[in-house]
């Protein structure tokens, strides 16, 4: 709900919406507010820019800890929405208490794993510590 709720604040602010099968979200672009970029928010995917189909670096990348090649942003997002439909409300808390945005969470890890390979967007896949 919190969600759709900040979705449609957006639309009076010029945000667009449209459902998005293959990412399981109903997406809002040109969403107003944020540093830019994406936040998911369980079937919601709040974006500042024109489409989720674009590249962008890995939080590993970004922090230099690698040169990475680009994902793509609705890849990185739809596992997001895959660790919340697992999660449920517990997904938020546990995200904050992993790092929130950060390099160092797991959760942002998997996502880009998932981006990368299309596997492997589950917090606790082996491999992660």
């Amino acid at each position: 709900m919190l969600g759709l709720v900040g979705g449609a604040v957006g639309l009076a602010f010029g945000a667009r919406v449209r459902w998005r099968a293959d990412d399981c979200a109903v997406v809002f672009q040109h969403w107003p507010w944020g540093p830019g970029g994406a936040l998911t928010l369980g079937n919601v995917i709040l974006h500042t820019g024109a489409s989720l189909d674009t590249d962008c670096l890995t939080y590993a990348h970004r922090a230099g800890l690698g040169n990475e090649p680009g994902i793509r942003l609705a890849d990185h997002e739809r596992a997001h929405v895959y660790q919340y439909m697992v999660l449920g409300p517990l997904f938020l808390p546990l995200y904050l208490l992993c790092g929130g945005v950060s390099v160092r969470n797991r959760f942002e890890r998997a996502a880009d794993r998932y981006a990368r390979s299309g596997r492997g967007w589950w917090p606790w896949s082996r491999g992660e510590g």
